[in-house]
C-alpha cells in the first residue's frame, strides 16, 4: 500500500515553537480580535492564528481566502519598520496572499469596521465559504430528525 502524500512545505522547529510562544502570549487587541474570529464566527470563514509562512508569521490566516491579516503596534511605525513590514508583506502576497493590516488602536476603537473589512475581503475572495463539518451539523438539527 501506498503511503499517503506528505506536504511538501516544512515549518523549521524554532519557527513553530515561536509561533505557539506568539500564541500563548498574544496582544490585547490579538486576542480582541481572536475572541471574533475563532470558530468560524466572522461569516462562517475559518481563520487560524499565529500560522509560520516561508520564514515569517502571520497574525491570522484565512486560508480558503488566501488572506493575511496583520496587526500593528507602536514599534511598526518607524521608518524602518514599515519598510521590514513591506518587505513581509511582498514575500507573503508572493505566495498569492492578500495581506490586511490594522494597528492595535483600530482594533480596540473600531473593532466593527475592522471586522467589516475583513468579511467584504473574504466574500471577495472566497465567495463560496465550506458548509460546517458533518458532526457540526448534526448538533443544529432536531433530536427527533436525526437519521442514526
Amino acid at each position: 500500500m501506498d503511503e499517503p502524500k506528505k506536504p511538501t512545505w516544512k515549518v523549521p522547529s524554532r519557527l513553530r515553537a515561536n509561533a505557539r510562544s506568539l500564541r500563548k502570549h498574544s496582544t490585547d487587541a490579538e486576542r480582541i480580535l481572536w475572541s471574533e474570529l475563532r470558530d468560524h464566527r466572522l461569516n462562517g470563514a475559518g481563520l487560524r492564528r499565529q500560522v509560520p509562512i516561508e520564514n515569517y508569521i502571520a497574525d491570522f490566516i484565512c486560508h480558503a481566502a488566501k488572506l493575511v491579516i496583520e496587526l500593528d503596534g507602536g514599534q511598526h511605525f518607524s521608518n524602518h519598520a514599515e519598510q521590514a513590514d513591506a518587505a513581509r508583506s511582498a514575500v507573503i502576497e508572493l505566495k498569492g496572499f492578500r495581506v490586511l493590516r490594522f494597528s492595535n488602536h483600530d482594533v480596540m476603537t473600531n473593532r466593527a469596521g475592522v471586522l467589516e473589512t475583513i468579511a467584504a475581503a473574504i466574500a471577495a475572495r472566497a465567495p463560496t465559504l465550506t458548509l460546517p463539518r458533518k458532526r457540526e451539523r448534526e448538533h443544529d438539527v432536531p433530536a427527533g430528525k436525526r437519521s442514526s
